[in-house]
C-alpha cells in the first residue's frame, strides 16, 4: 500500500487520550477505538480487515518492527515508540505497548492488541537520529545490517531493548500504570 509523500505535519495526541487497537495474527486490523479512527484520517470500515502497516511511517526503520513481531509472536509484550502515518501524510507519535492474546485451551496466540499513547517529547528527540540512523543503513546494507547495528548501539550502553526504551520514555510511576490498567479493561 502506498501512502501520499508526507509533509511535515506532526499531530500532537491528547495526553488525556488513548489509542487502542486489535489484529490477527497476521497483523490484519480487527478493532480500533474511536481515537485510534480519528488520529488515523480513515474511516472506520476503510481501517477494519487492512494490514496494520496502513499507519506504518516511511521513516520508521523494518528492524524495529521485526522486533516488535519476534517478540510479540513469542506471546511476549514489547514496547516501543513509534512514528504512525495517517491517511492525509500527517503523522503521530506514540509509545506502543503490545498484549498478546492466547487461547485459553490451546495457548495459542490467537490476536495482538496494542495500547498507545502520546510519547514523551524527550523520547521523540533521542530516538529520531536512532531511527534515521537505522534507515540509512537498511537502505545500503538491508535490515540484517540495520539489526548488528541495533545490537551494537544497545552493547555500547551496556543495556537491553526492553531497558532502553524503559529509560527513553520513563516507563514508571503513573506512565506504567496506565499500560497495565489499558491491559485490565481490554482483557
Amino acid at each position: 500500500m502506498t501512502h501520499p509523500k508526507p509533509i511535515d505535519n506532526e499531530i500532537k495526541l491528547s495526553s488525556k487520550r488513548y489509542i487502542v487497537s486489535k489484529t490477527d495474527t497476521k497483523g490484519i486490523i480487527e478493532y480500533g477505538n474511536d481515537y485510534f479512527v480519528e488520529i488515523s484520517g480513515y474511516l472506520e470500515f476503510e481501517l477494519m480487515g487492512k494490514p496494520h502497516s496502513i499507519i506504518r511511517h516511511p521513516d520508521m526503520p523494518k528492524i524495529i518492527f521485526k522486533f516488535m513481531w519476534n517478540r510479540i509472536q513469542q506471546g511476549n509484550n514489547i514496547m516501543a515508540v513509534v512514528k504512525n502515518l495517517t491517511k492525509n501524510g500527517s503523522y503521530y507519535w506514540v509509545v506502543t505497548d503490545f498484549e498478546p492474546k492466547k487461547d485459553p485451551l490451546t495457548n495459542e496466540i490467537v490476536s495482538y492488541t496494542a495500547f498507545r499513547k502520546a510519547a514523551p517529547q524527550k523520547a521523540i528527540d533521542t530516538i529520531t537520529p536512532i531511527y534515521a540512523k537505522l534507515l540509512e543503513i537498511e537502505k545500503e546494507g538491508g535490515m540484517e545490517a540495520s539489526e548488528k547495528f541495533l545490537i551494537g548501539f544497545l552493547e555500547e550502553r551496556r543495556t537491553t531493548y526492553d531497558d532502553f526504551i524503559d529509560e527513553l520514555v520513563q516507563n514508571k510511576g503513573l506512565f506504567k500504570i496506565f499500560f497495565t490498567v489499558m491491559k485490565k479493561l481490554f482483557s
